[in-house]
């Protein structure tokens, strides 16, 4: 069986740790073939088609994210948290992604996730690329997070709010005049004046 379960680890591998219920047909990994292999806890359930592989470098949380959701743009407090502004460890990977993807498709018990559908025009207002525990992953960049922040700061404690502005201020790597850019398509260039602009 050693032999068998280092085949069938290899053909995870291949797709990333991570099969859905067709690739594992095309793959020849029957039913009973995936329950066993369920039942002795090398792989597991994540969401109704998929199922992912068990080892000792198990699959993290922002593995499984990127591979269910290559299109999702980590965004909200994932990415204040990200850029060093917040200390505070959202249980839930925020994510944003076009509104016209259907619900559904996320509704899973791992890895948490809480969608933001968001229409094309502001979608791709500044989206970055970083790496996460060597996963390469979409993110929006420092600007566009904090006018999030702004667009959304009645949602966010006070206190985390000032953290989160003060660490961008005191950020080298900001810029004040895209910042501003963003502000005026995102529609909150009155706060971001008033709260931010003050400071830079």
């Amino acid at each position: 069986m050693l032999k068998k379960q280092k085949s069938y680890r290899e053909v995870f591998s291949k797709y990333g740790g991570i099969m859905r219920t067709g690739e594992l047909t095309k793959e020849g990994i029957t039913y009973s073939v995936l329950q066993k292999l369920i039942a002795e806890g090398n792989v597991e359930k994540i969401k109704y088609g998929y199922y992912q592989w068990q080892d000792e470098k198990a699959f993290s949380e922002i593995t499984v994210l990127v591979s269910l959701f290559p299109e999702a743009i980590l965004c909200d407090m994932t990415a204040t948290m990200y850029y060093g502004y917040t200390d505070r460890m959202p249980g839930i990977w925020h994510i944003a992604v076009d509104n016209r993807t259907a619900r559904k498709k996320f509704k899973m018990e791992f890895p948490q996730i809480k969608p933001h559908f968001i229409g094309e025009k502001r979608l791709n207002i500044g989206v970055s690329e970083g790496v996460m525990e060597g996963n390469r992953v979409k993110i929006y960049d420092r600007e566009r997070v904090i006018c999030d922040c702004l667009r959304h700061m009645e949602q966010i404690d006070g206190e985390q709010f000032k953290v989160i502005i003060q660490r961008y201020v005191n950020d080298k790597e900001k810029n004040a005049a895209r910042l501003m850019e963003y502000a005026a398509k995102l529609g909150v260039e009155k706060k971001a004046r008033r709260i931010v602009g003050i400071w830079l």
